[in-house]
């Protein structure tokens, strides 16, 4: 079969309406929420570790990232990120390799500029990969810039810093020109997809990689999407803060969470757009197409805005995974097992007919997924700097890999995450950190537990320090 994973980055899970809303109101997601209905839905999905760079080199190699082993870059052409942020190494094989190995014609297009900067390698084995331009901080122009008043209407003057202000300046630079939706970022990444698509008739088998930045801030699509949430005019605002949401004025995060909403709109048009490719192509009943996101954001949840390892919160930690088997096999099924990014990979290669080699850390839903039944993990264990979170049934349980800033939430409480209740229950927080430390490999790397001692505790924390 014909094997498609498509990644949306920052794709809240309640964003899709196939598992729910926001608490500030449904999103618009037809297409998606169609693409459901044909597909296995999977309700307990997580990443393997976090943020951007480290989730997709999980996805890419099947293998752990956590808990950053040799994960201190600081490579020229990037600034220094998150632990783990960097390229995939030269001796681990990636799935397009492996692919490539097994016949399949492989390609990858995104728009995820952090895979390609100098340094980065997460094109490697495809053959063909397309980067397009112009997200974020990405420099892809460099004039004309905007004026003070223009910087003034695209970012409140009470968020702007230096920093940000460089943000926002080179945002909307790379968006001069942009006239019709079609050359905003999700559609020119979907439309290209599409495109290959058409391109690669001829292969007998292809694997195709498609990674869209949206809905990743900064928040930015034609109006007519934010007015389907929000008629109010007036300040714009695309950015995210990184703080507390009580300190934003009047207006403003009803403003943000609109052009967020929008944003997921915008890429579920397109997305339908690159379905009903594959369906005027003859396509669908001999692919299987996989969609997931990296992370969510939050965007006023319990009063922040952002996105974070820690405190960690399942907006940002719970992802959509939503799986068309080759002509809607399995459609309207659910699962509620665990399932992480490196799954993903082994399931890609055993549909594939590929050999799924021992030394990945995942393991393949192919068969299992649409059989139902609690799957082989009793937990996901997920990396984010310095901080790991580990999930079971009953618990969601952070802290430092010092064993320090301990928060531990009851998820069958009726609100799980409104009290800290580590200090009521130290066994089971002993127990989690140390299966923390067991899916670390037994340890945390030196440079992680340095890192460690010089981050400020959680709000909310315990002191109680899990040592197991």
């Amino acid at each position: 079969m014909n094997i498609i994973v498509v990644v949306f980055d920052s794709l809240r899970k309640d964003s899709v309406g196939t598992y729910g809303a926001p608490p500030w109101g449904p999103v618009h997601t037809p297409h998606l929420d169609a693409f459901a209905q044909e597909s296995l839905v999977f309700t307990r999905a997580y990443p393997e570790s976090l943020p951007t760079l480290p989730a997709r080199r999980a996805l890419y190699t099947g293998r752990r990232v956590y808990p950053f082993h040799n994960g201190d870059f600081r490579l020229k052409g990037d600034f220094v990120g998150a632990p783990g942020w960097g390229p995939i190494p030269e001796d681990i094989p990636t799935l397009a390799e492996r692919l490539g190995e097994a016949g399949y014609r492989t390609g990858l297009v995104a728009d995820v500029y952090h895979m390609f900067k100098p340094s980065k390698n997460f094109w490697r084995g495809f053959d063909q990969w397309m980067f397009l331009r112009g997200q974020e901080t990405d420099p892809a122009r460099s004039g004309p810039r905007l004026t003070p008043e223009e910087v003034d209407y695209w970012l409140p003057k009470e968020m702007q810093t230096e920093w940000k202000v460089r943000f926002i300046q080179q945002c909307i630079m790379n968006l001069h020109d942009r006239r019709r939706e079609e050359d905003y970022f999700a559609p020119r990444v979907l439309q290209e997809a599409a495109r290959w698509l058409e391109q690669n008739q001829d292969a007998d088998r292809f694997f195709l990689t498609v990674e869209s930045f949206d809905p990743h801030e900064p928040w930015l699509a034609p109006a007519h999407y934010r007015r389907m949430y929000s008629a109010r005019e007036g300040q714009e605002q695309v950015a995210s803060g990184y703080a507390d949401t009580n300190t934003m004025a009047d207006g403003l995060l009803e403003r943000t969470q609109a052009n967020y909403n929008g944003v997921v709109s915008m890429c579920d048009r397109w997305f339908g757009y690159f379905m009903d490719t594959l369906r005027v192509l003859g396509l669908l009943d001999n692919t299987m197409v996989i969609v997931t996101a990296d992370h969510g954001h939050s965007i006023g949840d319990r009063s922040y805005i952002g996105k974070r390892g820690y405190p960690s919160a399942p907006e940002v930690y719970d992802i959509p995974l939503i799986v068309r088997y080759p002509g809607g096999q399995h459609g309207g099924t659910r699962n509620n097992a665990f399932v992480q990014f490196t799954d993903i990979t082994a399931t890609v290669l055993e549909a594939a007919g590929a050999p799924v080699p021992a030394e990945l850390d995942g393991t393949s839903f192919l068969e299992t997924g649409p059989a139902g039944g609690a799957g082989p993990r009793d937990h996901a264990t997920i990396g984010w700097g310095t901080a790991p979170t580990v999930i079971t049934d009953k618990w969601w349980f952070n802290c430092k890999v010092d064993g320090t800033g301990v928060l531990l939430y009851d998820l069958a409480a009726d609100e799980p995450f409104a009290r800290n209740v580590a200090r009521e229950h130290s066994e089971v927080v002993d127990a989690l950190f140390a299966q923390a430390r067991e899916d670390a490999g037994g340890g945390f790397p030196e440079w992680l537990l340095r890192l460690a001692e010089d981050q400020a505790d959680a709000p909310g924390c315990s002191d109680l320090a899990a040592r197991a």
